[in-house]
């Protein structure tokens, strides 16, 4: 099967370690996390996506706001030009460990972030990826020197 993913949500997976808005919402995003690091593809989205369906029946979900739309623009824009490749609705991804490895670490250097301005999890994130990404549930096998495997 292949997971669809708003584009903002590829950097929020980078440092998802178990924390949401509600036990099915994160019970939900374990299971994308377990599906996408046994190898499952992305399929990017406009919009609502996987991680969203969640939150689709509350009154006014967040996800279907003005803000999270422009956070997948610039999100799509920061990544486009790191892996020269288009994030746009329709294209489709597959994050194995040496994509996934240059994604952490242009997080981490702060090359991919403008999305994240005025988010309520930038704190966590950043702390998650000043601690070196440890306890994420999105892995993918790679050797003691983080090289893939």
């Amino acid at each position: 099967m292949t997971i669809r993913l708003r584009a903002h949500h590829l950097l929020c997976l980078l440092t998802y370690v178990g924390k949401g808005y509600s036990p099915v919402f994160t019970a939900n995003y374990d299971g994308i996390a377990e599906r996408l690091s046994r190898g499952e593809d992305i399929v990017l989205v406009a919009g609502s996506d996987d991680i969203c369906a969640p939150l689709l029946y509350e009154p006014e979900p967040h996800c279907l706001r003005e803000g999270a739309a422009e956070r997948d623009r610039q999100a799509a824009e920061d990544v486009e030009a790191l892996l020269a490749r288009p994030i746009r609705d329709g294209a489709r991804l597959d994050v194995d460990a040496p994509t996934l490895i240059r994604l952490r670490q242009a997080f981490s250097a702060g090359h991919v972030r403008k999305a994240c301005g005025g988010c309520d999890w930038s704190v966590l994130c950043g702390a998650v990826a000043s601690g070196g990404y440890r306890d994420t549930r999105l892995q993918r096998p790679v050797d003691a020197q983080n090289r893939p495997i």
